[in-house]
């Protein structure tokens, strides 16, 4: 038994339900798991297909990116996972998926308007996009430089009342109280970009949900006085 057996299965089964959400194909994506006590994430290997993944093949990897536990070599994205580790209170799990609705508005460089009561339970506003990054700051480190921008991105925003972005040229990342949380608001934010693109389709001047609206569904689902599902 390993120090972070549990947290190894924490980051496997939300890994695997990238895969059983279709949120990535091949060995894209991955989603880590983090214990802000010990000061570590659990995060999916690079390059293995889904269909490999174990409780321990999982790599365990601190705060300044040094493999603690495990013997593959970690994501690629691992430094994208621990920048937000860092900087956004409160988080406890990250996705990074490929979702091709999603990478559409990542491609296009674009936000994601609030245009509907689907879109606003499960943030509140926008999807925002990043900038591109820059050139220096991918010479630099790429992987630590895209978890920077994403960190800019949200200067004055909530990360937990907004628990994803789109990155710039690149794809969706998500996070959330659990590895599994931010793995569904990946999910979430596939069908809210699809519909999105759909409205496009049909309205192309469509405008966003009135504010008064999308605040009412945003707090009756997640605000101080939520009413939604059943009581804990």
């Amino acid at each position: 038994m390993g120090k972070y057996d549990a947290l190894r299965e924490e980051a496997c089964a939300a890994n695997l339900e990238i895969a059983k959400l279709q949120l990535a194909i091949l060995t894209w994506g991955n989603a880590s798991a983090f214990d802000k006590a010990a000061g570590v994430f659990a995060i999916k290997p690079s390059g293995l297909d889904y269909s490999e993944l174990s409780p321990e093949s999982m790599v365990v990897v601190d705060l300044e990116g040094k493999v603690v536990e495990g013997g593959l070599r970690p994501s690629s994205d691992t430094k994208t996972h621990l920048v937000l580790y860092r900087s956004f209170e409160g988080i406890r799990g990250v996705c990074h998926s490929h979702s091709a609705h999603a990478v559409a508005w990542a491609q296009a460089r674009r936000s994601i308007p609030c245009l509907g009561t689907t879109h606003a339970d499960q943030t509140a506003g926008d999807i925002p996009c990043t900038a591109m990054i820059s050139a220096e700051a991918l010479a630099k480190d790429y992987e630590l430089g895209t978890g920077e921008l994403i960190v800019e991105t949200f200067k004055g925003k909530k990360p937990l009342e907004v628990p994803m972005v789109i990155v710039a040229g690149h794809g969706p990342f998500t996070w959330g109280k659990t590895a599994m949380d931010a793995v569904h608001y990946a999910a979430a934010l596939e069908e809210v970009a699809r519909m999105a693109i759909l409205t496009y389709q049909v309205t192309p001047a469509a405008s966003p949900l009135p504010e008064h609206v999308m605040r009412k569904h945003y707090e009756r689902k997640h605000g101080a006085s939520a009413y939604y599902g059943q009581p804990k």
